[in-house]
C-alpha cells in the first residue's frame, strides 16, 4: 500500500520528503521514502486554459464578428514545459492506493493540484478519499505537525470551485475584450496587444484618473489664522475653526478661500481675552502594528528600499522556500493562530541569530506579552508572514533586508504599547472658536524598534499646550494669517499603488460596494497583484518615471475607449465578493457564470456597432529594442496579429 503526495512545487515535495520515513530514492520528478510512499510534485500550474482556436480553428485569427467567444466544454491542456512532470504523475497516480493533495495554502494552490487530479483521471473512489495536508512552513517540525492534522481533500471543494470560476471568468471576459478593443485599435492604426481585464483595467484606470488629475489641476490659495494667546512667557497657537456662517467662504475640505475674511479675524481677536471653554489632558496607547500580509510587506519594502512588488515576492519565495526562515510568504491574513505563541523563544533565537542588528531588540523582547495578532477565529487556510524557528547566515542583499523588516515586525508583538500624553485646548474668543492640539511620546514601547525610521514626536507639551483649567482667562495678543496654496495629487508610486489596491473601497464610483470592498481583499489578490503590475509595465499601458508610475499614450487611449464599467473596480468587487460567498458555499457556480456570459454578449454587441473612439485614432505603436527580440509593432499589420494570436492567460 502506498500513499501519492503531490506537492505544488518541487521545494515543498522536498520539504515533505524530510520528514518521511528514511532511506530515501531520488527519482526523476519524485521521491520514494522507506514506508514505500511517494512524493512528487507539479511546478505551478502543469495545465493551461486552451487558446480558442482549440474550440474552433477559425478563432486563430481575430475578427470581431467572432466575438463573444463562449466555450462551451472548458479545456485544459499541458504547458509545454509542463508535459514531462505530468507523465510522471499521471503513471504514479495508477500504481498509488491513496493520494494526498499538498498544494499551497490558498485558492490558486488547491485548483493547481485538483485540476492535476482531475487530468490524470483516478478512480472515483480514490478521489473522495484524497486527503488535504496544508503547509504554510517548510520546516520539519512544522510539515510533520501538518501532516499530521490532514483534512478530506472534499472539504475544499468549494474553494476550488471559487478558483475555477475565476480562472474561467477571467478568460471569457479579458479574451473578448482584449480581442475586441485590440481590433478596435488596429482600426485606429495602433499595432500592439491592448489588453483589458477585470483587475488589471481598473489599476490602469485608477493611474489615468489620477494623471489627469494632476495635468488638469490647478492650484488655488487658502488660508488660516491663528490665534497667538499669551501665557507667562509662552505663546500658545491656537488655530481657528470657521463657524457655520463661513461655509460659503471654503471649499469641500473645509479649507478659507477668503482671505479678508481672515483679515477681519484678525483684526477681531487682537488684544481681546481668550476663555479656556474646553480643556482635556489624557493618557493613550497605541498598539504594535501586526505582522506583515505580503501587501504590507510589499508597500513597507517599497517605500523603504524602493523595490517592486515582484521583487519582493521573489525574496520572500527564496526564504521560504531556500532558507526556510519565514513562513508561507503569499498570504492576505496579519493574525497568527494561538498555537504559534508557543514557539516565540524559539524563533526570537533564529532571528537574533540570523540578523545581529536584532540581537538587542530579542534580548529586549518579553515573549510573555500576547499582542491582539493571536487570535484564532481571523486566521483560515494561512497566517500572517513571520520569521520561523531555523536560523541562516548566509542571507544577503534583499534577502536580509526583507528578513530584517518580517523579524521586526514579529518582534514588535512582544513589546508594550507605546504611550502617549495628549493635551488639547478649546478658547473662545469674541465669540469666535481655537483649539490647540499637543502630543508627547511618554514612552516608546515597541516603537523603540524603528530607530531613525521612527517619526518625529513633540517633546514640548506644556510649553504648545500647557494644563489650564476650565474657565482660565488669558489674552490673545495677535492673530497670524498662514498664507496657503492647495497641491496637485501625487503620482502614484508602487508603494501608493499597492496601498490603492488594498484598500480600494475608496476609489470605488457606487457607494453601496464600498462595504464589499472592506471585507474583501481589494483589488486583486496577495498572490496577483505584483505580476499584474509588472504585466501593465510589460505590455507599455503603464511606466516608471523614477519613483513615479504614469500611464502611457496607449494606457490613457484605452481607458477613455472603454466602458466606466470596465475602468473601475465596481465590477471586480461584484467578482470577488461572489468568488468569497463560492468558497464559503454562500453562492453557485451556474449563475454567476451565466450572468458574466450576458455581460460579456452585451458588451461585444456595444463593441460591433461601435466606430473607433477617437482616443484609439493616432496612437503611437509600440517599439521594441533587438534586445527583446521581437518585431516592431509598426512595422506589419500581420506584426501585430501575430503578437495578439495569445490573449492573456492566467491573468486578471
Amino acid at each position: 500500500m502506498s500513499c501519492l503526495y503531490i506537492a505544488e512545487k518541487p521545494s515543498l515535495g522536498r520539504a515533505i520528503a524530510a520528514v518521511l520515513p528514511r532511506p530515501h530514492k531520488n527519482n526523476t520528478g519524485y521521491i520514494e521514502v522507506g514506508n514505500g510512499d511517494i512524493v512528487t510534485w507539479c511546478i505551478g500550474h502543469l495545465l493551461e486554459q486552451v487558446e480558442p482556436d482549440a474550440y474552433d480553428a477559425r478563432y486563430k485569427k481575430w475578427h470581431l464578428e467572432d466575438l463573444p467567444i463562449v466555450p462551451q466544454q472548458w479545456q485544459l491542456i499541458p504547458r509545454k514545459a509542463a508535459k514531462q512532470q505530468l507523465a510522471v504523475i499521471k503513471k504514479l497516480a495508477k500504481t498509488a492506493t491513496a493520494v494526498v493533495h499538498a498544494g499551497d495554502p490558498d485558492r490558486e494552490g488547491q485548483l493547481l493540484v485538483d485540476e492535476v487530479i482531475d487530468y490524470v483521471k483516478i478512480s472515483k473512489a480514490k478521489k473522495e478519499a484524497a486527503q488535504r495536508l496544508l503547509i504554510s512552513d517548510l520546516n520539519p517540525a512544522a510539515v510533520k505537525k501538518a501532516l499530521a492534522t490532514m483534512r478530506s481533500n472534499r472539504d475544499f471543494i468549494p474553494l476550488s470551485v471559487s478558483a475555477l470560476a475565476r480562472s474561467r471568468a477571467d478568460w471569457l471576459y479579458g479574451m473578448n475584450m482584449t480581442r475586441a478593443y485590440t481590433l478596435l485599435g488596429q482600426k485606429g492604426g495602433y499595432r500592439g496587444v491592448l489588453s483589458v481585464g477585470r483587475v488589471q483595467t481598473p489599476i490602469l484606470g485608477l493611474v489615468v484618473r489620477r494623471d489627469d488629475e494632476i495635468a488638469n489641476f490647478v492650484a488655488k490659495p487658502f488660508y488660516e489664522v491663528l490665534a497667538l494667546i499669551t501665557y507667562g512667557e509662552q505663546t500658545i497657537y491656537a488655530k481657528w475653526q470657521p463657524s457655520k456662517s463661513c461655509e460659503p467662504h471654503q471649499d469641500s475640505e473645509g479649507r478659507v478661500l477668503n482671505r479678508k475674511l481672515c483679515e477681519n479675524v484678525v483684526a477681531r481677536i487682537k488684544g481681546q481675552a481668550a476663555e479656556v471653554t474646553e480643556s482635556e489632558r489624557k493618557q493613550t496607547k497605541q498598539a504594535p502594528p501586526l505582522p506583515y500580509s505580503l501587501s504590507a510587506l510589499q508597500i513597507d519594502a517599497a517605500k523603504r528600499f524602493g523595490m517592486s512588488a515582484t521583487d519582493v515576492l521573489s525574496t520572500c519565495q527564496s526564504l521560504y522556500e531556500k532558507h526556510k526562515v519565514i513562513t508561507y510568504p503569499r498570504s492576505d491574513s496579519r493574525h497568527l493562530p494561538l498555537d504559534h505563541f508557543k514557539q516565540a523563544k524559539d524563533v526570537c533565537r533564529a532571528i537574533a541569530t540570523t540578523d545581529n542588528q536584532l540581537a538587542s531588540a530579542v534580548d529586549n523582547a518579553n515573549t510573555s506579552l500576547k499582542s491582539k495578532a493571536w487570535n484564532d477565529k481571523k486566521v483560515d487556510a494561512h497566517h500572517a508572514i513571520i520569521p520561523t524557528p531555523k536560523s541562516s547566515s548566509v542571507l544577503t542583499g534583499y534577502e536580509a533586508k526583507i528578513y530584517q523588516l518580517i523579524a521586526r515586525q514579529y518582534l514588535m508583538q512582544f513589546y508594550p504599547a507605546a504611550e502617549y500624553a495628549d493635551a488639547k485646548l478649546v478658547f473662545t474668543i469674541t465669540n469666535g472658536l481655537f483649539i490647540a492640539k499637543g502630543r508627547q511620546l511618554m514612552s516608546p514601547g515597541w516603537r523603540a524598534l524603528l530607530g531613525r525610521d521612527d517619526k518625529k514626536e513633540d517633546n514640548d507639551l506644556a510649553d504648545k499646550v500647557p494644563p489650564l483649567d476650565k474657565g482660565t482667562v488669558l489674552v490673545c495678543r495677535d492673530g497670524e494669517i498662514k498664507d496657503k496654496m492647495t497641491e496637485p495629487p501625487k503620482a502614484f508610486t508602487e508603494a501608493t499603488l499597492l496601498q490603492a489596491m488594498t484598500g480600494i473601497a475608496r476609489f470605488v464610483s457606487d457607494a453601496s460596494l464600498k462595504k464589499i470592498l472592506r471585507d474583501t481583499d481589494g483589488l486583486g489578490t496577495e498572490a496577483t497583484r505584483a505580476g499584474i503590475l509588472e504585466m501593465l509595465f510589460k505590455r507599455q499601458l503603464l511606466q516608471r518615471q523614477g519613483k513615479a508610475i504614469h500611464a502611457s499614450e496607449a494606457g490613457k487611449g484605452l481607458i477613455y475607449a472603454l466602458p466606466d464599467s470596465s475602468t473601475y473596480p465596481d465590477m471586480t468587487a461584484h467578482w470577488e465578493h461572489q468568488l468569497h460567498d463560492m468558497a464559503d458555499r454562500k453562492c453557485a457556480y451556474q449563475p454567476f457564470m451565466a450572468a458574466l456570459e450576458q455581460q460579456v454578449t452585451a458588451l461585444m454587441d456595444q463593441v460591433k456597432i461601435s466606430d473607433v473612439p477617437p482616443s484609439l485614432r493616432s496612437l503611437t505603436s509600440p517599439e521594441f529594442t533587438p534586445r527583446t527580440k521581437k518585431r516592431s509593432y509598426a512595422k506589419k499589420g500581420s506584426a501585430a496579429k501575430t503578437k495578439a494570436k495569445s490573449a492573456p492567460k492566467r491573468n486578471s
